[in-house]
């Protein structure tokens, strides 16, 4: 199928068939992620994959019982960075040089614009860092729906709860969202058949011209 077909094929999966998702196809959607766009290529948050049935129970739990965490070959967490620090910011440094064999003095213009988000309050940057990770979770949306697998982002959910119970507190992360991926069961899920809602085009975008923007 072309995108926009697979994009109107795609829905918040309800229900899933418990089908296991072929590893080709996983790696294929974890390297979409990796390769997702982020300010200057920090990649502030780490995603953990779940497939172990008893910690998708465990999850579950903690997720308002929602049936597709279980009935999900895996579960994809996106957990963004509790913090930008100057260790987090070393590294990456140190991976561009090494990446692109350049000079660490050739990285002063990033340097400066990371110094500058190192300055900002631990709180700011939390709020910065999950609006990244949620660039990478769209990423895994269409990587999934290109490789016809489905996938239902959640953002419902114990935060604190899904953080301690996966040590991501000792790691440096908090959990934004949970991204169960699998195959639609198509008998029980009540969603599968209703048409997409989605804004009407004219509604959605705004285009401006010279003749609207403010001297």
């Amino acid at each position: 199928m072309d995108l926009l077909s697979l994009l109107n094929n795609r829905y918040a999966t309800k229900r899933m068939n418990g089908q296991k998702v072929p590893q080709e196809k996983l790696d294929t959607i974890l390297e979409s992620i990796r390769l997702s766009a982020s300010s200057i290529g920090l990649q502030p948050y780490n995603i953990v994959v779940v497939a172990d049935e008893d910690v998708k129970e465990k999850i579950k739990a903690v997720a308002f019982n929602q049936p597709q965490i279980t009935e999900a070959s895996h579960v994809l967490v996106f957990a963004a960075w509790d913090n930008v620090t100057q260790e987090r910011v070393d590294q990456f440094i140190q991976r561009i040089v090494k990446t692109r064999n350049v000079t660490e003095e050739s990285q002063a213009g990033t340097k400066a614009y990371l110094n500058n988000i190192l300055n900002r309050t631990e709180e700011e940057n939390f709020t910065w860092t999950a609006r990244q990770a949620y660039i990478a979770l769209g990423t895994a949306l269409i990587a999934a729906a290109a490789e016809n697998v489905d996938a239902t982002p959640m953002e419902g959910f114990d935060n604190a709860a899904l953080d301690e119970l996966l040590g991501l507190r000792e790691k440096g992360l908090k959990s934004v969202s949970i991204l169960p991926i699998g195959y639609r069961d198509v008998e029980n899920d009540w969603l599968v058949k209703l048409p997409k809602v989605r804004t009407e085009k004219e509604t959605l975008f705004i285009k401006v011209d010279s003749e609207v923007v403010a001297a």
